[in-house]
């Protein structure tokens, strides 16, 4: 390929050498969204000048035509088969390595307990801790949540795996004994999609349960939880 293939394509190069390497010498070096939106307005330049005329507009696109339908031979030929298996696998290769989950920690910073919105700070837990509650809690512990957070409170249920982060361990006196009931209460009601934005970029899996069960049952199930734990809910006594 010669004539305005090569010349537009020693032009993009130099463009890129400039704002890439050159010109962060004497400024500050450019975002590479910027470059590449500079890099694509040169690209449409080129194309709208080398095009203006039928027989530029031949120049420029005859080759790229014949080398994409097959009418060329000798190496051109070998090359053309090449692109037609290399790029699918490029195209691939990049869209599994996008989608793939990985269990390496996001690069941003998350809060992994973010403030609840206003109007479930202090909501008092209606139920007493008695064995009643805590053993209805327990069952609907166990038909709800015991998948994810395992049958001894530990997040190691049978689901668990697929998960990351992992469902949290209520064990573990880093997680629950350190929370409210109304921060309990928030959590499982709004599930991981009322999560706020410091909350990302790790999504919780936690289900919305206020589609699935009343009030009375969310709260239930947050006094079976702690009994199973075997721990008890931080208080605003204990914050003052």
């Amino acid at each position: 390929m010669k004539g305005p293939l090569v010349s537009t394509a020693i032009l993009l190069v130099g463009v890129y050498i400039f704002l890439a390497f050159l010109l962060p010498l004497v400024t500050a070096p450019l975002p590479a969204s910027l470059i590449y939106l500079y890099l694509a307005i040169t690209l449409s330049g080129a194309m709208i000048y080398q095009t203006m005329s039928a027989g530029g507009l031949e120049a420029f696109m005859g080759p790229i035509y014949r080398f994409l339908s097959g009418e060329i031979d000798g190496p051109a030929k070998m090359a053309r088969l090449a692109l037609l298996v290399v790029f699918p696998l490029l195209v691939g290769w990049q869209t599994y390595t996008k989608l793939a989950p990985s269990d390496l920690p996001p690069a941003e910073n998350r809060t992994i307990h973010p403030a609840p919105p206003g109007e479930f700070v202090g909501l008092a837990n209606p139920y007493p801790a008695n064995e009643q509650n805590i053993q209805e809690g327990k069952g609907i512990y166990a038909a709800n949540c015991s998948p994810c957070h395992g049958p001894n409170f530990d997040g190691k249920g049978s689901a668990a795996p697929g998960f990351n982060p992992p469902p949290a361990n209520f064990a573990d006196p880093g997680t629950i004994a350190q929370l409210q009931e109304s921060y309990l209460f928030w959590r499982i009601k709004k599930g991981g999609v009322g999560l706020p934005i410091e909350g990302m970029p790790w999504k919780s899996a936690m289900p919305r349960w206020e589609h699935e069960l009343t009030d009375e049952k969310i709260w239930k199930v947050i006094i079976g939880e702690y009994d199973g734990a075997g721990q008890s809910p931080r208080t605003w006594e204990e914050e003052e």
